[in-house]
């Protein structure tokens, strides 16, 4: 990596162009391309020739490393080579005799620049026998060492290799590197290299217009250059070279450890013993008396399972799911379709009932189609290396690897990297990073064409479009290799028997070969995911434990509970999995979930392809459009969804019951559906008319409903998926309904260190009358607790507190007992955290509150103290006598107080100013600052000013920018002249003041007011509603349903309130009232905007 601009399509492309039949990869040290460029070079007709530059000490010289080309004649050269290149990178010493067993089926070149031409040139022809010598009494036969030649060599140095070659009986091979493609290429190489090194490339100019020597010239050009050297005979090896290699990677389904059951009995029957007691287990605890459907289905999928040879990939995901749950690590319901299988919900791999919630196996496991099963396991993100290490010692250091990636050269990392070895400042580079847009993938082609900025950049210097030019050239490529995140691969062989590894991460080894790849060759990869939520989730249960001494089995709660679905209902979902952004809180309140079904439907809903039914679906719940189906066999499959289709399980399901079609066929229509594979469609499209035909539908029906699928399958969502994270998303709710202080606690802990995530979540507590207290010396323990009916902050929460001061602070606790006063506590801090910056934090915190001081005198005493107990040397006594007296002082302003709380501990503690105006926050749904999305309109918001900067604009009159912030965080809002001037006498710092207005982003996120007053008169002149009052409104015949709904929504949006509005519609005689985020403000104006809605006599106000 970072060594050539080389990419592996490209140079298969230009090398049959270019007329090459054949063509070798000899990457240094590793094997990172050899899948990728075999099945390129048999995609163009290539012979692909695989091998490897080892750089290893010189044989003679062996000071110094020198590179040595293995190209594999066969599959144990192949074999081999990964050998080798395992080796290399996973042993720190290595001479080429440590790998005598491995140089067989194997041709050995001495390339150019390399041990050879070194001794050579220092006249060492003796050692250079000896070198050879070496090298043959290695077992390497005189016909597989070869040595390399360039024509690129001086006339002398070709004579000497060939005089060598031919006292030695060894034959010359025609050997010119290719580092580039074209020669100018040579320049991006360069400064691909320099981002490497960590390097400067001091000449941009001179050598950006070089031309490099060691390109891939045209075939016949390369003969013609060895033929003018009198090489003809080391192209005519080459030819023989290619004649004589045969490597084929050979491509097939993992082959799978088998499992090591009890007493050896088959592993099929072993499945289903356990797969047996499973079940009766989960038919009885969750009190299922029609036990049918589940004994047929389970032995369905078990036959399934056994015909397709997969009983011990099931036993080895079971065996781990087992181990973490016999060690007390909770694992998540489900992920992808696994959750569709009855097996892996009796094996405990799952916890969603696949037959209550109408989930298909054949969308996890298709008989009609040979894949392999895919179950991805949830494991919380600080228990992951725990599991990971159990299967490591379970099935051997040799068997089990992690999975590399590469990271690649994005486009701004690209210009970044350029950037720096061009020598570029800081603000240069923020001037290329701004001039890129942000979007996900930008490529920095996109970017050219949409950044006027980015144009104009280049266009300033031909510096810069060097710049430009050799980014572009060198994005994409790969710059590092990570571990992924998630993957393992297991065998029931060495791993290196079928590809190559190097150390990875906590004494694993990892493949080289990237994630498609090991899949191809035939290893099984399993997915570990360390999720953060489920840590959260095992760690309020393990608070709740600790709170009420007992163990609460979260997978057993009721998933019919109607304060957690109201919950949702109300978008009251900070901190819950997959449900916390703005977006999907307005779909949540906006579809109102009544079960936990519409819970799952909003999380599938919420989905780049599937949002473009959200509107549809919404209408037809809340009754503003009638259900519509496209067929009545079909009610019972769409009725959960509203008549819409939205996972991709009722693809399946309509194609089977209206067509016929098995299981099995639907899901190959599915996915044909989603890829757009339009030959694929038409065939099943006249299976599908025949099938309805036969099964009575006419051939209007038939194709209605086959158009109906098409047009929503694309955007289908997998129910598997859905049902099962939102199974995840319901318990934490559960734990925030009913265990809110425990639930927060696990919360805060998960975020330490992040301020805007920490006062956010202590509000979202506030906001569930959770008390909050500050860190206490006495009481509090490292991290966020929860501790007689409040959350309590860690020590390990105060900024600048050290960790081993907090570990030694709770030893000396536990040990002495609490700190007594000041003066005790700082008698009995160790001497290296006796520092006044250490215990000003501690002060301004609040975590010596306890003490009989406030925190100015604390603040003021602090050094004094210090200094005292330092003199005393330990001793009480002399301490008495040196004890200074505690200055008597005012407690610090609120501000001061707030300030500083925010500073040391990311959170606002002795009481916000905007607090007391949370009565009036809630009549005009103010927002928070952290709830704020560009785009919002006519939002409210109460803010603690901070800040007045007065501006004149062009024109000359006054403006304003405030800096201001409430509980959440801070925001700046913009107060243009025609506002500014009725305003300005009283608008000043300090005071607390409610803005209305509109939410835009330049650099950060503001407020353009065009409203704002103080909080205080806004306070007074809002009027208390009669909570009876309400406004009834009547839909009849001359109004458009849709049309007024509209128009209802836009008069909420602007004059929100708390009056609750109530529809009666004519037509259906049915009444219902809206959702909160429908209410109302009461008064004249509105009612006036109501009659022009729904006509004068169908608004009351009573």
């Amino acid at each position: 990596m970072l060594q050539s601009p080389i990419r592996i399509a490209d140079l298969v492309t230009v090398a049959k162009e270019r007329g090459y039949n054949a063509l070798a990869l000899t990457d240094i040290n590793v094997m990172y391309g050899a899948v990728e460029f075999y099945d390129a070079c048999l995609q163009a007709n290539v012979k692909p020739i695989i091998g490897l530059t080892l750089q290893i000490p010189g044989i003679i010289m062996d000071e110094k490393d020198y590179p040595i080309v293995l190209i594999a004649k066969d599959q144990v050269g192949y074999a081999n080579l990964m050998q080798i290149s395992t080796i290399r990178l996973t042993t720190s010493e290595l001479t080429l005799a440590n790998l005598k067993q491995y140089l067989t089926h194997l041709f050995i070149i001495l390339p150019p620049l390399a041990e050879v031409n070194d001794l050579l040139l220092q006249g060492r022809q003796a050692e250079i026998n000896q070198l050879l010598t070496h090298i043959r009494q290695l077992g390497v036969a005189s016909d597989s060492l070869k040595i390399g030649v360039d024509y690129h060599s001086s006339a002398p140095l070709i004579d000497m290799l060939s005089k060598l070659a031919a006292d030695n009986q060894i034959a010359l091979i025609a050997d010119s590197p290719v580092d580039y493609i074209d020669g100018s290429d040579y320049f991006p190489m360069q400064v691909l290299k320099a981002i490497g090194a960590g390097d400067k490339i001091n000449n941009v100019g001179t050598l950006s217009k070089q031309v490099g020597p060691y390109w891939l010239r045209p075939a016949a050009q390369m003969d013609e250059a060895y033929q003018k050297a009198h090489l003809q005979a080391t192209v005519e090896q080459i030819d023989s070279l290619v004649k004589k290699c045969n490597v084929e990677i050979k491509k097939h389904q993992p082959k799978l450890p088998a499992f090591d059951t009890p007493n050896g009995i088959e592993s099929g029957v072993y499945l289903r013993q356990l797969c047996e007691k499973g079940l009766q287990f989960r038919l009885k605890h969750n009190q299922i008396t029609d036990t049918k459907p589940y004994e047929e289905r389970l032995e369905r999928e078990l036959a399934v399972i056994h015909s397709m040879g997969f009983d011990n990939y099931f036993l080895i995901v079971w065996d781990v799911i087992n181990f973490a749950h016999q060690t007390n690590i909770i694992t998540g319901p489900g992920r992808g379709s696994a959750a569709g299988s009855l097996v892996a919900y009796v094996l405990f791999i799952t916890d969603v009932d696949p037959i209550k919630y109408d989930l298909l196996f054949e969308r996890f496991l298709n008989p009609e189609r040979v894949q392999m099963p895919d179950i991805d396991l949830d494991i919380p993100d600080n228990k992951r290396d725990e599991v990971i290490q159990y299967v490591h010692h379970k099935y051997g250091h040799e068997r089990v690897a992690q999975i590399i990636t590469f990271g690649t050269l994005a486009a701004k990392q690209s210009i970044r990297d350029v950037g720096r070895v061009f020598g570029l400042t800081t603000s240069q580079q923020d001037q290329w990073s701004k001039a890129i847009p942000s979007a996900f993938h930008v490529s920095l082609k996109d970017a050219l064409a949409n950044s006027q900025k980015l144009k104009n950049l280049i266009a300033d210097s031909p510096l810069n479009q060097a710049l430009f030019n050799t980014a572009a050239a060198l994005e994409g490529l790969p710059r590092h290799y990570s571990t992924h995140a998630a993957g393992l691969v297991l065998s029931d062989n060495p791993l290196v028997k079928l590809v190559p590894l190097q150390d990875g991460n906590d004494g694993l080894l990892m493949t080289q070969y990237s994630k498609d790849y090991v899949e191809s060759v035939g290893l099984l990869k399993m997915d570990f995911l360390g999720l953060r939520n489920l840590s959260i989730l095992a760690d309020a249960l393990s608070e709740i434990k600790q709170v009420t001494g007992k163990s609460l089995d979260i997978s057993a709660v009721p998933l019919d509970d109607a304060k957690t679905i109201q919950l949702f209902a109300r978008g009251d979902t900070t901190g819950i999995f997959q449900f916390e952004s703005t977006g999907i809180r307005n779909v949540l309140r906006r579809l109102h979930p009544e079960h936990f079904e519409d819970i799952a439907l909003v999380n599938a809903l919420y989905r780049p392809g599937p949002m473009q039914n959200i509107d549809e679906v919404v209408k037809r719940k809340t009754n503003h459009e009638k259900l519509t189906y496209p067929d009545d066999s079909l009610i019972e499959i769409l009725k959960p969804t509203y008549g819409v289709i939205v996972y991709q399980e009722q693809v399946m399901l309509v194609a089977s019951k209206l067509a016929g079609f098995s299981l099995g066929q639907a899901d190959i229509l599915r996915r044909a559906m989603s890829k757009k594979k339009l030959k694929v469609m038409d065939q099943m499209k006249s299976l599908f008319l025949s099938g309805a035909k036969n099964r009575g539908h006419s051939q209007t029906v038939a194709t209605k409903v086959f158009n109906y699928i098409e047009r929503f399958a694309n955007y289908g969502f997998n129910k598997s998926h859905a049902v099962a994270y939102s199974k995840m998303a319901y318990e934490l709710a559960y734990l925030k309904v009913y265990y809110p202080g425990e639930f927060h606690v696990a919360l805060l802990n998960s975020v330490q260190g992040n301020p805007v995530k920490i006062k956010e979540y202590l509000l979202d507590a506030k906001s569930m009358d959770v008390a909050i207290n500050g860190p206490d010396i006495n009481q509090s323990p490292a991290t966020f607790s929860f501790q007689n009916d409040r959350i309590m902050f860690g020590l390990a929460s105060i900024k600048g507190i050290r960790h081993d001061m907090v570990s030694d602070l709770l030893a000396e606790r536990t040990q002495t007992g609490e700190f007594k006063s000041f003066a005790d506590f700082l008698n009995r801090l160790q001497p290296k955290y006796r520092k006044v910056d250490l215990i000003n934090a501690l002060i301004y915190s609040g975590a010596l509150d306890t003490f009989s001081f406030n925190r100015s005198e604390l603040i003021a005493a602090a050094p004094e103290f210090i200094s005292s107990v330092e003199l005393s040397g330990n001793s009480m006594s002399l301490f008495k006598a040196l004890e200074p007296k505690m200055p008597h002082k005012p407690e610090m302003p609120l501000m001061q107080r707030l300030d500083k709380e925010n500073e040391y501990l990311g959170a606002y503690l002795s009481g916000h100013p905007t607090e007391r105006f949370a009565t009036l926050a809630k009549q005009l749904n103010a927002k928070s600052t952290n709830e704020l999305v560009v785009g919002m309109t006519n939002i409210f918001v109460i803010l603690y000013v901070t800040k007045v900067k007065i501006i004149r604009t062009k024109t000359g009159k006054q403006m304003a920018f405030v800096d201001g912030n409430d509980q959440a965080g801070e925001i700046s809002v913009t107060v243009f002249p025609n506002i500014f001037i009725n305003n300005q006498s009283w608008l000043h710092k300090d005071m607390v003041i409610l803005v209305q207005g509109k939410v835009e982003k330049t650099t950060d996120i503001q407020i353009v007011a065009n409203r704002i007053e103080p909080a205080d008169n806004a306070m007074r002149n809002s009027q208390p509603v009669n909570p009876a009052s309400k406004w009834y409104l009547r839909i009849d015949q001359a109004h458009d349903r849709n049309d007024a709904f509209h128009k209802l929504t836009q008069l909420t949006s602007n004059f929100h309130g708390n009056v609750p509005v109530v529809i009666y519609e004519s037509e259906t005689k049915r009444t219902w009232r809206l959702d909160t985020q429908f209410n109302l403000q009461s008064g004249t104006l509105i009612s006036e905007k109501l009659m022009a809605i729904f006509g004068t006599k169908n608004v009351v106000y009573k």
